[in-house]
């Protein structure tokens, strides 16, 4: 059974910040590496030398990389490592037809019957705060037709073009290719030994094609519901190549799916990454064209001066820039309010882990009407969902870990749920009308990079290229009007 249209889907992303149990530390600086002398700039003059960019998940080292290209010396900042957060543990998909706003009417409606059901994919604590509140308030203003559909505009006008920064970033891209040409002389380690350096050529770790990108339904009433969707997104401007498929053809595809899936939708022209290995693969990236990486650093404060900015950590240390990238995700409120930016980021939390079914998955899979998402990830399995609004520094909470294997276990065959892997928690960046915020604050000096809810690893690549473009003075597209962090 096939069919085709132009739409896309609203899945959760699953971008997760770990609690309970801690990754393998890195040192406090993660590399001292020989610091690149920069490309001679095509710039304005206003444009910085050095810039300090707070955090060391998707956004920051992505903001990071396209600085350098544009020949600006970079300090990441990060309270624990790299990928510590939400760039870890997420689904890992690259999939414009269903990167779409989180305020979809339906999200409303469904939420009112099901937010304190602790075993739904949509929880609140009944001891939410007045900030939540405050939030939740502002986030049903935009659960409207009208509102959504708005927001899907700017989502569609993006179309392909996240893609395309990936493309860029596994390539490497001018600072790389002069490199190459031997038009670029490095310096050592403290920028003025005269040593040579040696640039990457861009991010080593592919992107993957999910051809077919895999949507699953326990009945045909789900699939239609999810086709009801699509016409909504039509009528906005969004697309996507898909075709319907029976149970048969969906379990041929996938073995280790169950008799419990009834239904499928394939959808075409995605991709995915093994959030691990990218994570790890762009921040070698990052140091091997002169960057540096400081780990065990918990910003405190900003504070701006007449030349420059000083960010100081929870100890008193201080390090000094020209400017300096706000990346925190949900906690991006904390130092960006008093650089005048109101808007509320609320934590957003997914859970995830891994197992290991007896046929490993080869495409990614998503139960819309069960907000779970799956993805292999080469040995494993990482199995995905929840959104619950809550802090962002809640412990982790082993009742959305099972609520998970609950939805999740009738859909599959040959997999042992009782053997988890890397259990994790973590943060999405939401804001009430679903979409970011990227650009200058009230201070010239302070940028901001974050509210990207579901999407921080899909747009964080071309997040970084804008707001790299806004820094040093260079052309911004047209789309960045929608994103002002002012607004």
């Amino acid at each position: 059974m096939h069919a085709s249209g132009a739409l896309p889907a609203a899945p959760p992303d699953i971008e997760h910040r770990q609690f309970g149990r801690a990754r393998p530390a890195d040192s406090d600086v993660r590399r001292q590496c020989p610091a690149s002398k920069r490309v001679e700039r095509e710039m304005s003059t206003t444009s910085p030398e050095h810039v300090v960019v707070i955090g060391a998940g998707m956004v920051g080292l992505s903001t990071a990389w396209y600085l350098q290209e544009r020949g600006v010396k970079v300090t990441i900042l990060d309270r624990d490592g790299v990928a510590a957060g939400s760039s870890w543990g997420n689904a890992g998909w690259l999939t414009p037809a269903l990167t779409l706003p989180l305020s979809e009417p339906s999200v409303l409606t469904y939420g009112l019957k099901t937010m304190f059901d602790p075993a739904s994919p949509l929880y609140i604590p009944l001891s939410a705060k007045p900030s939540l509140i405050r939030f939740l308030l502002g986030f049903a203003r935009h659960c409207t037709p009208g509102k959504w559909r708005e927001a899907m505009a700017v989502f569609s006008e993006i179309g392909a073009t996240g893609l395309d920064a990936f493309d860029e970033i596994s390539e490497g891209s001018t600072i790389s290719r002069i490199a190459k040409a031997g038009a670029v002389k490095g310096a050592g380690a403290s920028g003025n030994d005269g040593g040579t350096a040696t640039l990457g050529t861009g991010v080593v770790e592919p992107t993957r094609p999910a051809e077919p990108f895999l949507t699953g339904f326990k009945n045909l009433k789900d699939r239609d519901g999810l086709l009801h969707e699509f016409e909504g997104i039509r009528a906005s401007g969004g697309e996507v190549e898909f075709d319907l498929m029976s149970a048969e053809e969906i379990r041929a595809m996938e073995p280790t799916l169950g008799d419990g899936v009834k239904a499928g939708i394939s959808i075409h022209h995605q991709r995915f990454i093994n959030p691990p290995k990218f994570m790890d693969s762009l921040a070698d990236s990052v140091i091997a064209r002169g960057g540096e990486i400081v780990t065990d650093f918990e910003v405190s404060d900003i504070r701006e001066h007449a030349h420059g900015v000083e960010v100081v950590d929870a100890q008193g240390r201080i390090q000094g820039a020209d400017a300096v990238v706000i990346a925190t995700g949900a906690w991006l409120g904390k130092l960006a309010r008093k650089f005048g930016v109101k808007r509320v980021v609320q934590a957003g939390r997914g859970y995830s882990f891994t197992v290991v079914p007896e046929v490993m998955p080869t495409h990614p899979i998503y139960f819309p009407a069960q907000r779970v998402a799956c993805t292999p990830l080469g040995d494993r399995f990482r199995v995905a969902g929840t959104m619950e609004f809550r802090d962002a520094d809640h412990p982790l909470e082993p009742k959305r870990i099972e609520a998970i294997v609950a939805a999740a276990s009738p859909l599959f065959t040959g997999i042992n749920w009782e053997d988890r892997q890397e259990e994790w928690v973590g943060s999405r960046p939401c804001t009430t009308d679903g979409l970011p915020l990227i650009g200058a604050t009230r201070s010239s000096r302070v940028h901001v990079a974050g509210g990207h809810g579901m999407w921080g690893v899909a747009l964080g690549p071309l997040t970084g290229k804008m707001l790299a473009a806004s820094i040093t003075g260079g052309s911004t597209p047209a789309i960045m009007r929608h994103f002002n962090p002012l607004r």
